[in-house]
């Protein structure tokens, strides 16, 4: 990157090359930006970058099996053919030794709440599929276990425990309700007293739920818990008894619907296929609860399915930068996009859960190699109507944000900061197609009027790439040792926590106007406060 003092990063860039051996570099693409001129494309929410914090984290019990040897064995052992061979702790047909357990999160921990804080505004969601069928009991006397028809226990003290994280930093609360077999009367119809419950709690603690799905993923029904042989016209049903209540019980409370996943990933039918249930149509999803309308438009996205719940892997490292890969988000985005304009025409979108793989990522979700996913997701889908997006997880797992055993950032928390630091709510037009290996994404810099924040993702592994810019930036550019490194370097020093945990300045470079080069397989935010576009003033 070209800077103001010290030696230039195209010169750098050029050693580093015939060091190497490949010669000279030949820009391969280069584009100039107008950030004044670029037209308002629209908004998203301002807690449009959010995060999940599963419910089995909250209550405990037996989540994503870390890759290890432990994992390798636990693969070659046999998966469960019907939902009879699964514990009684895990998703029905799931194979209980892709599983361990996890104590209750600590979600008092200070550091954690710092870094939680710097994310905010934020929405937490706290959901998952064993949120499904997790009992919540009437006062303070939890029972040591599920009763009947339910799979785990939620204290009052595990959920104010919730309410006053969301208090501490700055997040409001997103969750889905109980839906399981034991939340139904004898006829098998689903009834609110879990959800009435919930609700009160959180008002006497002062707190409040913003927003709700109902069921989590009800396109795997059987598979979170519903009754054998859950299908669309049950669905339906229950929905509009569940909105019904919704509106009485908590009409400031965003009812979000449906929340689907697993239809465009063609592998999902691994999942389904371990108790013979079928992957539920959210077409007749709609269809069936189509009276009942949703106030924004849920879904969820996975670029792939983890070896955890996969017999082979359906992505690559090798892949992880490719056009293919990151577009992935899009298509999804498209599959639902046609579903909305003709069941729920003009409602946004909310994706309430995403990572790079479901079952609990990749081995290499924690590396710098999955930040250019991450935040081009974040990018693109600014740019179509997705108010919100809630990344899965904060803490759990691969595709945590930190490290579940230290709560160190990793490199996504490190880029999400960045995000949160820069990307304004508006959303601008760089009137720039995304291109081979070039992404360019822009909003209105955060806190400064007039101010242009620009996010430049070179997702080549090869060639570099640069941009042309009229008036002086300020740059942050995200590299790492290998792209397969859990370490993050901003500007070419690495990022880590003071010995107080305190958060890095994450101090920028003065750019001039002109020239400013990208460097393969890195990602750099520039900041032009002094832009003068004016939709962001």
């Amino acid at each position: 990157m070209r800077r103001d003092r010290s030696q230039g990063l195209s010169a750098s860039l050029t050693l580093a090359f015939l060091a190497a051996g490949l010669g000279s570099p030949v820009m391969a693409q280069s584009v100039s930006l107008k950030p004044a001129a670029m037209p308002k494309l629209g908004t998203v929410d301002e807690r449009y970058q959010s995060y999940n914090v599963e419910m089995l984290e909250v209550t405990g019990g037996r989540f994503w099996r870390p890759y290890g040897p432990d994992l390798k064995a636990a693969l070659r052992q046999p998966a469960p053919t019907s939902a009879a061979q699964s514990n009684g702790d895990t998703p029905p047909g799931m194979n209980p030794a892709v599983y361990e357990y996890r104590p209750p999160i600590d979600l008092a921990n200070p550091r954690l709440r710092k870094l939680a804080a710097a994310l905010g505004p934020a929405y937490v969601r706290v959901s998952g599929t064993w949120a499904n069928t997790t009992y919540f009991p009437d006062d303070g006397q939890a029972p040591s276990t599920p009763p009947p028809g339910f799979m785990g226990v939620l204290t009052q003290q595990q959920w104010k425990g919730v309410v006053d994280f969301a208090k501490a930093v700055d997040a409001e609360i997103i969750t889905s309700f109980a839906t399981g077999v034991g939340t139904r009367n004898p006829q098998g119809i689903w009834t609110p007293e879990q959800a009435k419950r919930l609700l009160g709690y959180t008002r006497s603690m002062g707190g409040r739920i913003a927003a709700a799905e109902w069921m989590n993923e009800p396109t795997l029904a059987t598979m979170g818990g519903a009754p054998q042989g859950y299908d669309a016209a049950a669905y339906g049903r229950d929905f509009k008894r569940f909105r019904a209540f919704a509106d009485q019980a908590a009409p400031d409370m965003i009812v979000l619907g449906p929340g689907s996943v697993g239809e465009t990933t063609g592998n999902w039918g691994v999942i389904s296929s371990y108790d013979s249930a079928q992957v539920l149509k959210t077409r007749d999803l709609l269809v069936a609860s189509q009276s009942a309308p949703v106030d924004a438009f849920s879904y969820h996205h996975y670029g792939a399915v983890s070896l955890r719940c996969a017999p082979a892997s359906q992505t690559t490292q090798e892949a992880a930068l490719t056009e293919d890969w990151l577009g992935r988000t899009d298509q999804t985005l498209a599959f639902y996009r046609t579903l909305r304009n003709r069941f729920e025409p003009g409602k946004p979108f909310w994706l309430t859960e995403t990572a790079d793989a479901a079952c609990g990522g990749n081995p290499w979700a924690g590396t710098f190699l999955d930040t250019f996913r991450y935040l081009d997701q974040l990018g693109r889908l600014a740019k179509q109507e997705v108010r919100v997006v809630a990344h899965n997880t904060l803490v759990a797992s691969d595709y945590g944000l930190l490290n579940d055993k230290t709560l160190e950032p990793k490199p996504n928390y490190w880029a999400a900061l960045l995000w949160r630091r820069l990307m304004g709510s508006t959303v601008l037009e760089t009137e720039v197609p995304i291109q081979e290996g070039f992404h360019i994404y822009a909003h209105c810099l955060r806190g400064t009027p007039g101010g242009v924040a620009v996010l430049a993702i070179n997702n080549s592994r090869t060639k570099p790439s640069a941009v042309e810019i009229p008036k002086a930036a300020e740059g942050y550019t995200l590299t790492a040792p290998q792209l397969e490194s859990a370490s993050l370097r901003l500007n070419g020093q690495k990022v880590k926590l003071g010995v107080q945990d305190e958060l890095p300045d994450l101090q920028a470079r003065r750019l001039s106007a002109g020239r400013v080069e990208i460097a393969p397989a890195s990602i750099t935010f520039l900041a032009v406060p002094e832009a003068g576009n004016p939709s962001c003033r």
